[in-house]
């Protein structure tokens, strides 16, 4: 068996290992990035709707199942640069409020074991890095900030509209912070696909454009593609990891290193760590807990169709705008809360693909006569929600969510708001445990290894050289997307890392 050797191994090339690579070159270690997946190829593709939501050209082949048996394909997507690939470049602060313990619905969402002001300055060098676009000071809720680096990204005609007939309700809506490189000199053409599609133009904020890539001019960084990690391998006595056993193109391969960072995605990061159970840790690595693989959320999110039959929406680029009004509650309903945020541009395609009955001339229809909006809620963690790595290496995802009937009434609220707003007609639809990029809680972090895999820096309770860096380390979901504070926390790790290298 080949042996590869690094003195630091991250696993996973998305948002939340690139960031801790970024903090870590020119230190004087040797990082090694293991990346299953591949470049996406630059193709026509990239922006067809019938090839990536029909065909489901990028989507992984991989089958997963349900507790009932039935086996479905993950919307798991494996590339270099992970599912910011195909993000739709949404880049939000949480709020002071999110890291605090909270009630819904007499459900307990819990306290992080870090606060705002450990993230904030992380959240602005994370901004940075990405080339975030907002205006600081319109989001009633929005935390103790400094400006963005570059100013927002202007609303279109159609958008603009809407913003006026929200403030026209008493609303107060906010540029939303975007990672796209717009503007002059930028590389952004409005193409109009950009929210779930891949970027051709290199202007989407994605951890392979604006992290990965400057990172491969470093002569202490490598990264190994088509390289999945079947399992971690720890030492006699469980405790110190020391190497990884890897699959790279039908050949296995043995990775050593003194620290590991697993970065693989909140659901691949917990199979990781359960298929790597030994016998000092029959459970599975990092679980002397055993929460690895549960509390999973991903929240809850409703896509809104506002119909305005009269009109047609030619907006190219419509991720401009949001509304965090309703984020810590309704006036009369303190539970039923979320943000508002628009979503990319609903294409007849993409409603095929959800919905294969509806005749493709009334699907194309609706494409170019809505107004499309998420709205989002905070999924509360479950013990019982999880994935688990059945006897015959098969994968199940039990997955359930907290919190769905504080959701629905927010969600018939949202669409009051939107009729109020000019649009008769507002159908919706609900995206559930399959859309990627929210996923987390599955190695959740905390001050008690009774009852967390991690501690505050993302470091195993159970192993001092592992830290789990993705959305796995969330105890709550929020009700924003997760994002950038994967790629602040990450930044954060991999500064104590760097230091604890230098002393």
């Amino acid at each position: 068996m080949q042996t590869l050797t690094a003195d630091i191994v991250i696993i996973g090339s998305g948002v939340g290992g690139t960031a801790v690579a970024h903090q870590l070159a020119g230190s004087g270690a040797k990082i090694l990035i293991l990346e299953r997946g591949d470049f996406l190829p630059d193709e026509p593709q990239n922006s067809d709707a019938e090839a990536v939501f029909g065909q489901q050209r990028y989507k992984t082949r991989d089958t997963w199942l349900t507790p009932e048996g039935v086996a479905f394909r993950p919307g798991q997507y494996y590339y270099v640069g992970g599912h910011t690939k195909f993000y739709g470049t949404a880049m939000f602060r949480f709020r002071e409020s999110d890291f605090e313990d909270s009630v819904m619905d007499g459900a307990r969402s819990p306290a992080w074991p870090i606060r705002y002001a450990d993230l904030a300055p992380h959240y602005a060098e994370a901004e940075r890095l990405y080339g975030v676009r907002g205006q600081a000071g319109l989001d009633p809720t929005e935390p103790p900030r400094e400006p963005f680096p570059h100013a927002a990204i202007p609303h279109e005609p159609v958008i603009a509209a809407l913003s006026g007939q929200l403030t026209a309700q008493g609303l107060r809506p906010f540029h939303m912070p975007s990672a796209v490189d717009y503007g002059p000199g930028g590389t952004c053409q409005r193409c109009g696909t950009c929210d779930a599609f891949v970027c051709r133009f290199g202007a989407k904020g994605d951890a392979e454009t604006r992290v990965l890539r400057p990172l491969l001019a470093h002569p202490d960084v490598r990264l190994e593609r088509q390289a999945e990690v079947l399992r971690l391998i720890a030492d006699e006595d469980g405790r110190r990891i020391v190497a990884a056993e890897v699959r790279r193109q039908g050949e296995v391969l043995r990775v050593e290193a003194p620290t590991f960072v697993l970065s693989a995605g909140a659901i691949n990061s917990a199979l990781i760590l359960l298929r790597s159970a030994c016998e000092a840790a029959p459970d599975g690595l990092a679980n002397r807990s055993g929460v690895v693989g549960r509390y999973l959320m991903n929240h809850h999110l409703t896509g809104l169709m506002a119909v305005n039959p009269f009109a047609v929406n030619g907006t190219r680029f419509p991720k401009t705008l949001s509304l965090n009004d309703f984020y810590h509650g309704l006036p009369d309903d303190p539970d039923a809360r979320g943000n508002i945020q628009m979503l990319g541009n609903i294409q007849g395609a993409m409603i095929r693909a959800a919905y294969p009955r509806t005749p493709l001339p009334l699907a194309n229809w609706l494409g170019r006569h809505t107004v499309d909006v998420l709205a989002m809620s905070e999924d509360l963690p479950n013990v019982d929600s999880r994935v688990r790595l059945l006897p015959d290496g098969r994968v199940m995802v039990d997955y359930r969510p907290g919190g769905g009937g504080a959701h629905d009434r927010f969600v018939r609220h949202v669409r009051a708001v939107l009729r109020r707003a000019g649009f008769p007609l507002v159908l919706r639809h609900g995206f559930g445990i399959q859309a990627p990029s929210h996923q987390c809680g599955t190695v959740r972090m905390g001050d008690d290894p009774a009852t967390s895999a991690l501690d505050a820096l993302c470091r195993a309770h159970d192993h001092p050289n592992l830290h789990v860096v993705d959305g796995g380390f969330f105890p709550s979901s929020a009700a924003l997307n997760p994002a950038l504070t994967i790629a602040a926390q990450a930044l954060r790790v991999g500064a104590h890392l760097r230091r604890t290298r230098a002393t």
